[in-house]
């Protein structure tokens, strides 16, 4: 199968192109380098989604699926320049969709975000779920689910929505919603002490990235007009996560606390349950042996991050 991978030399797009071609498939990239994380195999496009090419490009390639991992993903960008995170999520989005449906693609996995549900009335947080996002960023990230739903009515486009939790991983960037992990590792490796922001005590929701490229595959085949939870369903503190972090670099000092970010979510946890339904995904790495493998590649390869956004990532 052809899969057009929107946003392929980003973070996650690295990992989900290499699963990709782990399943048989054969992944074309289209990325516009702004904010990579390395440089795809070919076939691969420098091309950016509103760009007069793209259309181009997709009836050339004629691709059966997409996989859309391409957006601006700085939530505190988002706020500070929302016209920007439109253009970059939003409209990009209706434009790669537009191309989809003039190519005769059959299928969108679109990478969503728990960005869109907001402050959580309920935890752990299922797909039901209330979205009251409180960031443009979310804000985004749902307008562009609805309109899923509408091409799928209009002109037949199926689709599946995952959204994620907080991913990390080897090659991440600073920016983000997962960003946390890198920033500690990077600090870390520096012989810096983390910086927490509040007590600590606040809780995510970490997901692998392996984890979520391999839910990206599956979903090929599967969950047609789903929207799906793709999280480890383990809330975490980020105390805690210092502490396995510092495990991997003996020796660093400790934290440091500084005032709590405003708009910062006090708890956060998917409910994976659905996805584990729908498309026989659950987590397989755990989040010790994640992180351990996140601090050996940032201590091997002593990676220095590119970013963590952008219609790249």
């Amino acid at each position: 199968m052809k899969v057009l991978v929107a946003g392929g030399a980003g973070f996650i797009g690295f990992h989900t192109v290499r699963a990709l071609r782990a399943a048989g498939c054969l992944p074309v990239v289209v990325d516009n380098l702004s904010r990579s994380a390395y440089l795809p195999p070919q076939p691969f496009y420098r091309v950016d989604l509103l760009s007069f090419e793209l259309k181009g490009l997709l009836q050339r390639e004629r691709p059966k699926a997409v996989i859309h991992l391409a957006a601006q993903a700085d939530v505190g960008l988002s706020v500070a320049d929302p016209l920007l995170d439109a253009r970059e999520n939003i409209l990009a989005s209706l434009h790669l969709l537009q191309g989809c449906v003039a190519a005769g693609a059959a299928k969108v996995i679109f990478a969503s975000s728990a960005a869109v549900y907001g402050e959580p009335k309920r935890l752990p947080i299922d797909e039901e779920h209330p979205c009251r996002p409180t960031s443009p960023y979310g804000a985004a990230k749902l307008s562009v689910e609805h309109y899923l739903r509408v091409f799928r009515t209009l002109h037949g486009l199926e689709y599946t929505i995952l959204r994620y939790a907080n991913v990390y991983g080897p090659r991440q960037g600073l920016g983000g919603e997962g960003g946390v992990v890198a920033a500690f590792c990077r600090r870390l490796g520096k012989g810096l002490g983390v910086k927490i922001y509040g007590d600590g005590e606040q809780t995510r929701d970490f997901i692998y990235v392996e984890d979520v490229a391999r839910a990206n595959v599956l979903a090929l085949t599967k969950g047609d007009g789903e929207t799906l939870n793709i999280s480890s369903g383990e809330e975490v503190t980020i105390n805690r996560l210092s502490r396995l972090l510092q495990a991997s670099f003996p020796g660093s000092p400790a934290p440091s606390f500084h005032s709590p970010r405003r708009g910062d979510l006090r708890r956060s946890v998917l409910d994976p349950s659905r996805a584990r339904r729908v498309l026989g995904w659950s987590p397989q790495v755990s989040l010790q042996e994640g992180l351990f493998e996140t601090a050996r590649f940032y201590q091997d390869f002593q990676w220095r991050p590119q970013g963590g956004g952008g219609r790249s990532n």
